[in-house]
């Protein structure tokens, strides 16, 4: 992001130190939810959720799976360097690696064991390339690697290493399609109990699958604003999905999508009539206040860092003044922001998009 781009002012807020959730809540489903009714925004709590379906509606899920991408090593010299992995469909995996420049090209690293213990596992570092990255050699399959020696890459601004706690707590109840590197957090609020309670008032459940990458750490910058497009993030939307979504809108009923990825997803693979394409593909979209969805109907969301395209998106869904305002009702109110955080939700029924 970019503090001289007036572009992003409007997007920006402060938030008080404290208010960022650092830890999860001690129950899975125990966070508040912010709900808009007409113009005005009601503190609820996660547990109210169902209470928000009828029957033909459709709750649509993002069903990555976050990998264990955070390794640490050890130098020959004995300095600590710190490996994300970004992309491990090969042994030579892309990675972003601390601290940087003070490594040099061809060094073998020495990686740990989630014990601290020193593994068999080496990564041999290539050139830095002009984005920060390395392709880095693992002396391993990187799923055996990560299985020993990976820790949850949380997020920078919790300020923490990962606890075993963050193993089960970073991952959705229905992660199945490893790839991630970043949870989709408004989904981390929901538990089969909730996913129950939401069927047995007769909505139906679907997913998605959207590996969030890279980008998402990166700060948005008026280049971004200037193409109108985004980094590239692959996903996968199944043929069943696509049949509950065409149910749903024969019914009547209202899609609501778990957080930004399941947005991007759907609203990525539109067809035209209110449905979606069925299939893999890969989306840059960068959705902006005017753009016009045509396919989500509500949205549950985290709440986003300030000058971010997701809350640039958020605000395209509910409008930037009704959100804006919704977030310092947020604040006011004591809420919990970011990954661990609690949540907002939107229908886009209910004020002016």
């Amino acid at each position: 992001m970019d503090a001289d781009d007036p572009r992003l002012d409007q997007y920006d807020y402060t938030l008080p130190e404290g208010c960022v959730a650092r830890f999860p809540p001690e129950l899975r489903d125990g966070g508040r939810l912010l709900v808009r009714q007409g113009d005005k925004w009601l503190d609820r709590a996660i547990a109210h959720l169902p209470l928000l379906f009828e029957p033909g509606d459709l709750l649509v899920v993002n069903d990555t799976r976050v990998l264990a991408a955070r390794l640490f090593g050890i130098r020959s010299t004995g300095g600590k360097v710190e490996i994300l992995v970004l992309e491990s469909a090969t042994s030579t995996v892309s990675a972003m690696v601390r601290p940087g420049r003070r490594l040099k090209t061809g060094e073998v690293i020495t990686l740990m064991e989630r014990s601290g213990a020193p593994s068999e596992f080496t990564a041999q570092l290539g050139e830095l390339e002009a984005d920060g990255r390395r392709m880095v050699t693992l002396s391993a399959p990187p799923v055996e690697v990560m299985d020993r020696c990976g820790h949850v890459p949380l997020p920078p601004y919790l300020e923490r290493d990962s606890t075993p706690a963050d193993e089960d707590r970073y991952q959705t109840v229905f992660a199945d399609k490893p790839g991630a590197i970043a949870a989709p957090t408004a989904s981390l609020h929901l538990t089969q109990k909730l996913l129950d309670q939401i069927k047995d008032r007769g909505a139906q459940i679907a997913t998605v699958t959207l590996h969030v990458g890279p980008g998402t750490f990166r700060n948005l910058r008026p280049a971004d604003l200037d193409r109108g497009t985004l980094h590239v993030e692959p996903y996968i939307i199944p043929e069943g999905t696509k049949r509950a979504i065409d149910v749903c809108r024969a019914a009547g009923g209202r899609v609501t999508a778990v957080g930004t990825t399941v947005t991007r997803t759907l609203e990525s693979a539109t067809d035209g009539e209110g449905s979606v394409r069925a299939g893999a593909g890969e989306t840059d979209l960068f959705i902006q206040p005017g753009y016009a969805f045509e396919v989500v109907d509500r949205l549950m969301t985290n709440f986003h860092l300030p000058r971010t395209s997701l809350l640039m998106l958020v605000s395209a869904f509910g409008g930037r003044e009704s959100v804006m305002a919704g977030y310092a009702g947020a604040i006011s109110q004591g809420y919990r922001f970011y990954s661990y955080g609690d949540a907002m939700f939107i229908d886009s029924a209910e004020g002016s998009r």
